[in-house]
């Protein structure tokens, strides 16, 4: 049976795990969303999230949306290359459905 956790080590928990990504990203998303990723050699994918305040003003709509990121990406963590990713919410993400 495939695990579905979400343990610390799939997380980008400090600044520098971003800025790795930052550096050299391959780019995807829509007007709503930025995705950037960055290979790594860890085997496994890793995912940090950015809703700025300025573009969601609400925090419960902050915490939806880092919410629905983080369950997507628990249930999808065995089909992804070994990556990290960036998710970057942009204006009128918190009116998208979920």
């Amino acid at each position: 049976m495939v695990k579905l956790a979400f343990p610390r080590e799939l997380r980008l928990l400090t600044p520098t795990h971003f800025t790795f990504v930052f550096q050299q990203p391959l780019r995807a998303g829509t007007p709503q969303i930025t995705i950037l990723g960055r290979q790594n050699s860890l085997g496994h994918p890793r995912i940090g999230l950015t809703v700025a305040k300025k573009n969601v003003k609400r925090a419960h709509e902050r915490n939806r949306i880092k919410r629905l990121t983080r369950e997507s990406f628990r249930l999808r963590q065995h089909e992804l290359p070994s990556m990290d990713f960036v998710v970057v919410a942009k204006k009128g993400v918190a009116d998208l459905d979920n």
